[in-house]
């Protein structure tokens, strides 16, 4: 019988994945015990299959299914795939869209079946109260919970405890797993036990050169450093899981989670059904005390800015950690004496400390942004006002019940995001266009422009980058699309990736930069910097906007022909959308073949009217055939990105430039499409890639070269 041990997280970015995934190896390597690795983290799909270089092609999903259609010839190698590194893995799902067929209410069977083969059954629960999560601690005998030495995790993990008393969970189940316990200016571990009553089993060191080096080379760091700090202190918990007496919890079926009387409001299918949310959030108040609530922390709010003197406050502060956190300290306990001194409004103790944190964040942070910039699972986040909040998931757009307290709040929340990067905003300065350190863009535009109030829109900077495989499983793209864009880099063609606003077009641009040959120079151009490149000869450029003068400005046209003196074998810019296209097609017409660029389009036809308006607003006074003939020679092959109806993103053309088919008009020929056929019961877009029989006329160039494509990818099917 295996003993099965749950680790789980309510904030990401604790390291709760890596540890669950060098623990594994660990007892597997060091204490001889076979082990499965089970991730239900349906926020993180693949990140575990990525630390240890696997690639399943079958999920938990896809056993179940198994299992019900055919119980008597099952067999269970065809869906755990076994390590390099000596363990068994087995995903819950390999697509977000799998997630909903997943019957969590049969997950029982599946730990039953690895009860049979398995010492320890290891279970990455993601980090967030779901379904998953209930079935796996209905199975477990030992939860694991992930911090990080820091107020936001600290206070995440003793609201998790709050909600898993009401689960009764015995409280003797549950330990703490702390990561980063040695970090510079983090909370020391004493003050850790002093707010949370849970056993510490484990302190885990930061080493973040050791660590990092080893998931950029995809191998756990037990195996690539096993004298590391992290290892060492990794092989201590695995020690200590196999010897510690009375360490694992016996549950009996009376045990199982319960989701009964959790006074917390709705959010998702797991939460929808008891009524509960999966997120720290306030008790539900009576009607008559919203307005008073309301009040309350704005008068709270402002005390806070005053005692603390913010508004006279050097902005940079927010770029130092350690400064910022000492004022983040004081804040909390001048906020939390002030909410003491009114608590005779407030219904509970759980809502009391909600509202010193929506007062800090307010104060000190982006206020109700906070939570949706550390979510992955959201790519953007729009602001229109004080009182509309929207935000992107999985490709659709949603509102969410996030508010300011003002609209002069949302002035500060802006100000505070590009100060430390040497920006403003006023009347005289109303937009601004920034880049944030990890690589998010932010747009920012305020009154008098903005009629509807200050609006700020965020980018988030995905910080893995998409491999063309992880796309084609994606359904993307075909295999056979993703070999011919493939051959046609390596043979040096030009391509443009079109497509609408958030359609995918730099993912695809980053795929592609993938296949350049590693001794080529690369020189990229953008806006707003968001390649990701793998080659080592890489220089990136960004354009820079003018000061408060309105002078200095340096723009993608003054970059692109700096570039040219500085012996790019390829040049890509990021995104070409003003007088720059004319130099950019000049280029590829004059020996810097291979080089690429994304555009604003509807369609690959809709391309060609975009360039040459374009070229037009340039100010150079030619006539529309000689520019069609100047796109013609230049431009070879268009990718064409769109997001669908259910928010997927696809490549739906991928078309080859002729020439000029006559006077006036270059040919087009499409070499492969998606035709959607429909549309399911739960809103996905049905369909297939195909090859519409048409074969590049560069085909030979590609063989001659050496380069492998099989000209059956482009039969008509």
């Amino acid at each position: 019988m295996a003993e099965t041990i749950i680790l789980f997280s309510t904030k990401g970015g604790v390291g709760k994945t890596l540890i669950a995934v060098n623990l594994a190896i660990s007892l597997a390597k060091e204490r001889l015990k076979k082990i499965c690795l089970l991730d239900l983290d349906v926020r993180g799909i693949s990140d575990a299959a990525r630390m240890l270089n696997l690639k399943p092609e079958r999920a938990m999903v896809d056993l179940l299914e198994a299992l019900k259609k055919q119980p008597e010839t099952f067999n269970k190698d065809s869906f755990i795939i076994k390590s390099e590194f000596g363990i068994d893995f087995l995903s819950g799902v390999l697509k977000p869209q799998q997630a909903s067929y997943l019957e969590t209410e049969r997950v029982e069977e599946v730990f039953k079946l690895l009860n049979q083969h398995y010492d320890y059954i290891i279970v990455d629960a993601g980090n967030s109260f779901n379904d998953l999560f209930a079935a796996g601690v209905n199975n477990a005998n030992l939860l694991l919970l992930v911090l990080t030495p820091d107020i936001l995790s600290i206070y995440k993990i003793k609201w998790a405890l709050e909600t898993l008393q009401y689960f009764h969970i015995p409280q003797k189940m549950i330990k703490i797993v702390l990561n980063r316990a040695e970090s510079v200016s983090s909370i020391s571990w004493q003050e850790v036990m002093l707010n949370c009553p849970i056993e510490i089993i484990s302190k885990i060191p930061s080493e973040g050169k050791f660590v990092g080096h080893a998931l950029n080379r995809g191998i756990p760091v037990v195996i690539d450093n096993p004298k590391a700090k992290f290892s060492r202190e990794i092989s201590n918990l695995s020690q200590a899981l196999i010897s510690t007496e009375g360490l694992y919890v016996k549950r009996q079926g009376t045990d199982k989670l319960t989701l009964k009387d959790l006074p917390l409001e709705k959010s998702g299918k797991f939460w929808q059904k008891e009524g509960l949310a999966e997120a720290p959030v306030t008790t539900s108040l009576p009607v008559e005390q919203t307005d008073a609530l309301v009040l309350l922390k704005r008068r709270i709010h402002n005390r806070l800015i005053e005692e603390l003197n913010l508004k006279r406050l050097d902005a940079t502060i927010f770029s130092d950690e350690n400064k910022s956190q000492e004022l983040r300290k004081r804040a909390e306990l001048l906020v939390s004496n002030l909410v003491t001194e009114e608590a005779g409004m407030i219904p509970s103790v759980q809502s009391r400390k909600v509202i010193v944190k929506e007062i800090i964040d307010a104060a000190l942070g982006l206020g109700p942004l906070e939570d949706l910039i550390s979510d992955q699972e959201i790519t953007d986040i729009m602001v229109n006002n004080r009182s509309e909040v929207y935000i992107e998931r999985h490709g659709k757009i949603e509102r969410t019940d996030r508010q300011f307290l003002s609209n002069d709040q949302v002035r500060t929340t802006i100000e505070r995001i590009i100060a430390p990067l040497g920006r403003r905003i006023d009347e005289s300065v109303p937009m601004v266009d920034a880049r944030l350190a990890d690589g998010s863009r932010v747009n920012a535009i305020i009154p008098p422009l903005s009629l509807t109030g200050p609006t700020l829109t965020i980018r988030k900077f995905r910080k893995e980058r998409y491999k063309i495989e992880e796309l084609v499983e994606l359904k993307t793209l075909s295999k056979d699309m993703a070999e011919f864009i493939k051959a046609s880099v390596v043979c040096r063609k030009n391509v443009i990736v079109s497509g609408g606003t958030g359609s995918g077009k730099t993912t695809v641009l980053n795929v592609l930069s993938a296949f350049i040959p590693r001794n080529e120079r690369i020189i990229t151009i953008e806006d707003a910097a968001e390649l990701k490149l793998d080659q080592e000869h890489w220089i990136r450029l960004e354009s820079k906007p003018p000061n408060i003068e309105g002078k200095g400005s340096v723009t993608i046209r003054d970059l692109f022909r700096n570039t040219l003196r500085m012996r790019p074998d390829r040049i890509i810019i990021g995104e070409c959308r003003g007088i720059e296209t004319l130099d950019m097609l000049q280029a590829m017409n004059t020996g810097h073949d291979g080089s690429m660029t994304t555009i604003h389009a509807n369609s690959t036809y809709d391309v060609l009217s975009r360039l040459d308006t374009m070229i037009l607003m340039s100010g150079v006074e030619l006539p529309i055939r000689a520019i069609r003939e100047m796109i013609a020679s230049a431009v070879d092959v268009i990718v064409h990105t769109s997001r669908l109806s259910d928010g997927t993103r696809k490549v739906i053309q991928i078309t080859e430039l002729t020439g000029m088919a006559d006077e006036m008009h270059i040919g087009l020929k499409d070499v492969f499409l998606f035709k959607q056929t429909g549309i399911d019961k739960q809103g996905n877009v049905l369909g297939d890639f195909s090859a519409t029989g048409y074969t590049p006329s560069f085909l030979d160039e590609i063989k001659v070269k050496g380069i492998p494509l099989s000209e059956s990818i482009f039969k008509a099917s």
